[in-house]
């Protein structure tokens, strides 16, 4: 369960990094998604964040309401590959990387899990004006690429996996590669989850949630099967929206699922412009450390 901090600190206003300041996108779409009849989830924890919050979100996302769903998607078939995970290994160990104000632990829960929260400082401190720690989950500073942190993550034994839900697109492909290595090499075997943006969608202009923001994308990715190249790492898994599940794609707004078609045909790119991948990961046969 989530446990609220004092009300008395969150009448302060919200000051973040321009990358840090991107968690309001999930954040926000998860609330809306919520007030939608048939929504792909329902998040009150989101909810009540976003009305306990100093944060201008309605001029941030004025006309938006309608794309909210988008970020949604991406965020429940991650819950949903979640989950296989840990029915399939009692005892999990999750770390959820650039967690921001997430509330992906509320959803997936065995009741069995260890789970940690990493990101980066003033991130962090936002998330605990809402969030404690519990004897099963533990919030921790770091970031993508950093391994001091991963020094935290207990116990060492046992499956484990990592998520890391829109961030990469913010670093180069050196941080990203080395952010790889580091976690193979802690922990070789585990796997990670995290999404890739192709480069014509990195170059794109057209991101109307990403307007009001000066966060840069960086990083594109056309083809994942790239990453098993940087070392011994595995390609499990990887899939579009132009893959989306029947059950999902039903419950997608009309207006929109009514265009799948449409894009499917004419606009095929941009069904694919965004890939959610599963890795198993492997140091170098090399690596003599």
């Amino acid at each position: 369960m989530v446990n609220l901090a004092s009300t008395s600190t969150l009448s302060e206003p919200v000051v973040l990094g321009e990358v840090s300041e991107t968690l309001m996108i999930p954040l926000w779409c998860r609330a809306i998604e919520s007030e939608r009849r048939r929504g792909l989830l329902h998040d009150p924890k989101a909810q009540a964040m976003v009305a306990a919050l100093d944060y201008d979100f309605d001029r941030r996302f004025a006309d938006l309401r309608r794309l909210a769903f988008r970020a949604c998607l991406r965020t429940v078939m991650i819950d949903r590959w979640v989950q296989r995970f840990i029915r399939a290994r009692r005892h999990a160990t999750v770390v959820e990387i650039g967690t921001g104000l997430n509330t992906r632990f509320e959803r997936v829960d065995d009741g069995a899990l260890r789970w940690f929260d990493v990101d980066l400082p003033d991130s962090m401190a936002l998330r605990r004006r809402f969030f404690t720690d519990t004897s099963r989950r533990t919030m921790i500073e770091g970031a993508f690429g950093d391994e001091d942190w991963l020094a935290r993550i207990e116990p060492a034994e046992g499956p484990k996996l990592f998520i890391v839900e829109a961030v990469l697109v913010y670093l180069d492909e050196a941080v990203v590669r080395r952010g790889f290595e580091q976690i193979a090499r802690a922990f070789p075997g585990s796997e990670i989850i995290f999404d890739t943006v192709t480069t014509r969608a990195v170059s794109s202009r057209n991101r109307p949630m990403m307007k009001s923001y000066q966060a840069p994308f960086v990083w594109g990715c056309d083809d994942p099967r790239v990453i098993e190249g940087w070392a011994q790492h595995r390609l499990r898994e990887t899939t579009t929206i132009d893959e989306l599940p029947r059950e999902l794609r039903r419950r997608v707004p009309l207006e929109h699922r009514l265009m799948l078609p449409y894009l499917r045909w004419r606009k095929p790119e941009l069904l694919r412009s965004h890939a959610l991948n599963r890795v198993e990961l492997h140091p170098p046969m090399t690596d003599d450390r």
